[in-house]
């Protein structure tokens, strides 16, 4: 899951775990969601590499001919295309997360979005509830907290089975610190 967790501070003589410093005064979760990136640079010189060698096989049978002239800029132009979208898509991917800090005395979520100003939501931690939708909701799995007079959604870019197991992993840190 691109989820990180990270826990402060440990108190000493807990067991290891991922929520078994959650009773000590001053313990906060910090949790930094992120969509997966699932196509590395290997991955986008192969898909430019491939689209250029198919847009070329049209051109060789206008190679050596006046035609070739007017078709090569539309190729050129569909090639350049295809890399602008793939990289604005990888740069957006990167820029987008979700940041969850939940303390004793409040939980807040900061999203950044990549192209719109950060939005921020915080709550009493104690009356927060976590609910996860299996069916009905928009998607399946579908995450929100409840508290502070709205609902905010949670983990938007994760698969089902991502979102289920924050569910888990969030009831459980709610519960440790209340």
């Amino acid at each position: 899951m691109p989820a990180i967790w990270t826990i402060t501070p440990k108190a000493s003589g807990t067991p290891p775990g991922a929520f078994a410093v959650a009773q000590s005064d001053g313990a906060e979760y910090l949790l930094i969601l992120s969509p997966h990136l699932s196509m590395g640079a290997e991955g986008f010189v192969a898909i430019i590499g491939i689209s250029a060698g198919l847009l070329a096989l049209p051109l060789l049978g206008v190679l050596g001919t006046p035609v070739l002239w007017g078709l090569i800029p539309f190729a050129g132009l569909a090639l350049w295309g295809l890399w602008y979208a793939l990289q604005r898509n990888s740069r957006e991917r990167q820029s987008l997360q979700e940041e969850l800090r939940l303390t004793r005395d409040v939980i807040e979520i900061t999203r950044i979005n990549p192209r719109a100003p950060a939005q921020r939501w915080q709550a009493n931690p104690y009356w927060v509830r976590v609910s996860l939708m299996e069916r009905g909701g928009p998607v399946e799995n579908y995450l929100t907290l409840n508290g502070g007079g709205r609902a905010v959604e949670l983990g938007a870019f994760l698969s089902p089975e991502e979102r289920a197991s924050l569910h888990d992993d969030l009831s459980r840190a709610l519960r440790h610190l209340r």
